[in-house]
């Protein structure tokens, strides 16, 4: 095509937003997207005060930075004044088997399906800038910006708004064709482009998502307090968790998929094709006696380049020895016994704790005298000298 016939074509796309949505959908597809839909660059009313509300009643706990800027949140033109559209994209990742299957099977270890493979963000990421080049090179005097989990933007707002599918009761996005397995990216843009029809609420009197989970972190339907979530427990929280979670986590040593599982939306997700999640064998059910052994070298080996490698050695440790404590499996106390020497308090606490569940009172109490002397940390002391007081 000569260069009047490309100019023709962009202004034929620009004068006409059905068939610009048509082309846009089109390139999405072609790059490897499963879904897009198109939003205005603005949120609901009762979007902002769902944010508020959350915000007021502390349920974000630690992650301080869904408080910082949540007025970009709330208006993506702060963020970017000339924003006037939202492209959102999603990326299937339903799995093959069951996630839950692997919570019979108490001596390995439960990972998130998201990060059982690399890092979403960098893939989801470098199609996002396709497209994005694609359409400023389509579309003549087009700005866009390019998010993907990496910016104050209320995601699964968008992906509602833009018709991707509605956030059920235990706020994931759920859609009618994915299921509540979809990876979401959004490209912002200068044009006002029609929106897609909003997605109404399919979970009707279903329950079954708030039932399931095993620190009841939903005070309400629809309503998630994160300071409760086995996912923000196990990765989002940088310190100790506290006792009364420790028996719910089970065996999942990063995120929990059960809410995300249970969705009856589930059966009409094909199995994703995406390469790129497909899950890697030592992943998939990792035995938690080797995990519980790596030092900080092994660690960053085993997980480079996935999501689970930003959280650390300490803070992946400790989940582990969790879910050793929780495995009944008293021939693991040799490979946590060192740990109860380790440089990390964060490691040495729940070293203490999973020996405590493991261990005989006597062998414990023989343990505890021989050790908690040369304690310095008031954590680890704490939990040496708990005696299941409230």
């Amino acid at each position: 095509m000569g260069n009047h016939g490309k100019a023709a074509r962009k202004t034929e796309l620009h004068s006409s937003d059905a068939l610009l949505k048509e082309h846009i959908r089109a390139e999405a597809l072609r790059l490897g997207f499963d879904a897009i839909g198109f939003s205005p660059a603005r949120i609901s009313d009762m979007a902002k005060e769902h944010l508020r509300e959350f915000l007021a009643r502390g349920y974000h706990g630690d992650m301080g930075w869904l408080e910082d800027r949540s007025n970009w949140r709330e208006n993506p033109r702060e963020m970017w004044e000339d924003a006037r559209s939202v492209i959102v994209l999603g990326c299937n990742y339903s799995p093959a088997e069951d996630p839950l299957k692997l919570l019979e099977h108490p001596d390995r270890g439960n990972i998130s399906v998201y990060a059982r493979n690399r890092d979403y963000h960098d893939f989801v990421k470098k199609r996002l800038k396709a497209l994005a080049r694609w359409i400023v090179t389509t579309i003549p005097d087009c700005q866009v910006k390019v998010f993907v989990d990496t910016a104050p933007v209320m995601e699964k707002v968008f992906a509602n708004q833009g018709g991707l599918g509605w956030q059920g009761k235990n706020t994931h996005l759920v859609s009618r064709e994915h299921g509540s397995w979809l990876f979401l990216g959004e490209i912002y843009i200068s044009l006002d482009l029609e929106p897609d029809a909003a997605e109404p609420d399919h979970c009707g009197r279903c329950s079954r998502c708030l039932d399931v989970c095993p620190t009841k972190a939903f005070p309400a339907p629809y309503v998630l307090d994160g300071r409760r979530c086995i996912s923000y427990l196990t990765i989002e929280n940088k310190g100790h968790i506290a006792e009364e979670f420790r028996k719910p986590i089970g065996n999942r040593i990063y995120g929990c998929d059960d809410c995300i599982a249970v969705c009856p939306w589930n059966k009409f997700a094909d199995d994703t094709l995406e390469p790129n999640v497909f899950p890697r064998i030592e992943l998939t059910a990792p035995k938690l006696v080797e995990l519980v052994q790596l030092s900080d070298a092994d660690f960053r080996q085993v997980f480079s380049g996935s999501p689970i490698k930003r959280i650390g050695r300490n803070a992946f440790v400790r989940n582990v020895l969790i879910a050793l404590g929780n495995s009944g499996d008293s021939h693991s106390l040799k490979q946590i016994y060192p740990l109860l020497r380790d440089s990390s308090p964060l490691v040495r606490a729940m070293a203490v704790w999973a020996c405590r569940q493991l261990s005989e009172p006597e062998a414990f109490h023989s343990l505890k005298n021989e050790l908690v002397h040369l304690e310095d940390d008031k954590a680890v002391i704490q939990e040496w000298e708990w005696n299941g007081a409230a």
